[in-house]
């Protein structure tokens, strides 16, 4: 083959490969502007495994509390917090922000014990 000829079957590859991955972007692009208009207009009730994540997530980022040593539990809507937190401010601090959460109905905090 010749040098136009490898051009010319270069440039066939590429359009065809940009023809093929274009619905791909396209599909791609309806279903994130859909899925962050879902969250932003759903009225769908909050999961329970949603608020265990978003609790977990929460404490992770909350100063003052190890979110390793606290276990987190949630049966309908209702956050069962376990473990042991170094103060009782740690505690508090772990209480608060899980009711912050929503879709908590309660926190049970009964099995969240401090050190000292």
């Amino acid at each position: 083959m010749n040098k136009t000829s490898h051009l010319s079957t270069l440039l066939a590859v590429s359009a065809a490969f940009l023809l093929s991955a274009a619905p791909l972007t396209n599909a791609h692009a309806q279903a994130s502007s859909t899925d962050s208009g879902m969250a932003t207009e759903s009225n769908q009730p909050v999961t329970d495994t949603w608020i265990t994540t978003k609790v977990k997530g929460e404490l992770a980022t909350t100063k003052g509390v190890e979110s390793t040593d606290v276990s987190v539990k949630t049966v309908d809507g209702v956050v069962t917090l376990t473990g042991v937190l170094p103060t009782k401010t740690a505690v508090k601090k772990a209480v608060a922000v899980t009711r912050a959460v929503k879709g908590v109905k309660h926190v049970d905090a009964s099995g969240l014990k401090a050190k000292g």
